[in-house]
């Protein structure tokens, strides 16, 4: 090879590398025609006995047997046994000696049953698609480092089959949404990922700078801006699935790149986007499991419509004898909170109300639930109610606990707009660097006046946990951010 093999790799199969290249093997092949895949032809393999057909995929067992050889195919769908003849192969029998566990082999043959019953390949014709430098994790029967199955996904598919499984629902989940939204008449748009203004939510961004441009720019926060932009142009039904991206903390329910579904509808309101939410998240959950009802790492879940509604104000009032009307400052808030016992010192405005929230509203929403009134100090962008201007028209679908979106009704009123942005830029003046940022060019938009609407999101990856049943975020993203290691895998 030239040069001294790394440390990782076996001199043994570089040796049988090196074999294939003497013999003028290709051990890196190009296209290879296949006609069918393993686990349809499992599904009925009587009904395709004596058929010749061509598969490929990683060899996961070798098992020799002098002038024959088994080994097991994986394909990407199911395992199939393979049984190597040198009768049949002839010259390429040699080639089956020069093969390693994690090899990707195309081959063709005639599917037989052995004498001991087993759904089996017989093959006649062998091809080299790639070569394994490096061998398979705990010789592929299973991968039990949970940072390393994180770091190198590949290896974890390769060992776990069953996380590829997740990442297939993760993909049902994604067009089962589509295809509803658009049956029901909305469109799907893109909107910019980096932005000049990070706004949409309260959230930290991640910052760079455009070169051409010489203008810092933003990793968007949201996409709910541009979307009520769209609104403003005369498309009333829109919705993005897209990646969001905020500098925030990781665990088991929050990583810093994540997929989010937005959904907006003219002429609508909150109760029509709690429906629509009802229908979404039901309706996935109830076509892919068969069921409106699942079991969540042990507890049963009833997503069956209509979801109870709890007023977040009344829980206040009757849990903590807390009366949002009296609470007209963030000062008042936090002197609140001291007076319960919740934290408050190096906290934000919004955290110091999430305390609120995690020690007398989430306990009581472990089914399926609404939370709604949401106060105005911390719901920048919906509409104020009449009766009661210091709450909105918010809610936020919460099942054990955690909150699977947010939606409202929107504010369309320019002039509360930019008195509602003043107030959250004197915060981000104040140190809070969550708060809302100032958007002068959406103010420009709603200035030319937006209908009435409704605005939904909902956070893909946590409901993929729920159907799925998996306990952390990271199950369920093919490639989490984690931090760097100090020296290369």
């Amino acid at each position: 090879m030239g040069r001294k093999p790394p440390e990782w790799e076996e001199p043994s199969r570089l040796e049988r590398l090196q074999a294939l290249y003497a013999r003028g093997i290709e051990p890196y092949g190009a296209r290879y025609l296949i006609s069918a895949e393993a686990a349809d032809l499992l599904a009925a393999f009587d009904q395709h006995l004596g058929e010749h057909h061509r598969l490929a995929g990683r060899l996961k067992a070798i098992r020799s047997h002098g002038a024959a050889a088994f080994a097991d195919l994986d394909d990407g769908s199911a395992l199939l046994q393979l049984h190597l003849k040198s009768d049949l192969l002839k010259a390429d029998y040699g080639l089956v000696e020069l093969l390693d566990l994690g090899d990707i082999v195309g081959v063709e043959g005639e599917l037989i049953r052995t004498r001991r019953g087993e759904p089996t390949l017989e093959v006649s014709g062998l091809t080299m698609l790639a070569k394994a430098l490096r061998p398979l994790p705990a010789k592929w029967h299973g991968l039990q480092d949970q940072d390393l199955r994180y770091r190198q996904r590949y290896l974890d598919m390769i060992a776990n089959p069953e996380v590829r499984a997740i990442f297939r629902r993760r993909a049902d989940v994604m067009r089962e949404i589509r295809t509803e939204l658009d049956e029901m008449g909305f469109v799907e748009v893109d909107t910019p990922i980096l932005t000049p203004v990070a706004t949409g939510t309260a959230a930290r961004p991640f910052v760079s700078h455009h070169h051409a441009l010489d203008q810092e720019v933003y990793l968007r926060i949201a996409t709910e801006l541009y979307l009520k932009r769209l609104l403003v142009g005369g498309m009333h039904k829109v919705y993005e699935l897209g990646r969001i991206f905020r500098n925030e903390g990781l665990d088991s329910f929050h990583n810093p790149e994540f997929t989010l579904l937005e959904v907006y509808q003219a002429f609508a309101d909150e109760t029509v986007m709690m429906e629509l939410t009802e229908r979404l998240i039901g309706g996935v959950i109830e076509r892919l499991t068969g069921s409106s009802i699942l079991t969540y790492q042990g507890t049963r879940l009833d997503f069956t419509a209509p979801w109870r509604r709890i007023s977040l104000a009344q829980v206040l009032q009757d849990e903590a004898q807390l009366d949002l009307a009296t609470l007209t400052s963030e000062e008042d808030w936090r002197q609140a909170a001291r007076q319960r016992g919740l934290a408050v010192d190096g906290k934000s405005f919004a955290k110091v109300i999430d305390g609120f929230f995690e020690r007398y509203a989430e306990p009581l929403l472990q089914q399926p639930s609404f939370l709604t009134d949401y106060p105005l100090a911390i719901s920048p962008l919906a509409k104020a109610q009449p009766l009661a201007a210091h709450l909105t028209h918010r809610f936020e679908p919460f099942c054990l606990g955690r909150e699977l979106g947010n939606g409202y009704a929107e504010l369309n009123d320019p002039i509360d707009q930019r008195r509602r942005f003043v107030e959250q830029e004197a915060a981000r003046g104040a140190g809070d660097e969550e708060a809302h940022a100032f958007d002068e060019d959406f103010l420009t938009a709603l200035e030319h006046g937006m209908p009435p609407a409704g605005g939904l999101g909902i956070g893909i990856d946590r409901l993929v946990m729920l159907v799925t049943d998996q306990p952390s975020i990271r199950d369920v993203l093919p490639f989490p951010l984690l931090r760097n290691r100090p020296e290369p895998l």
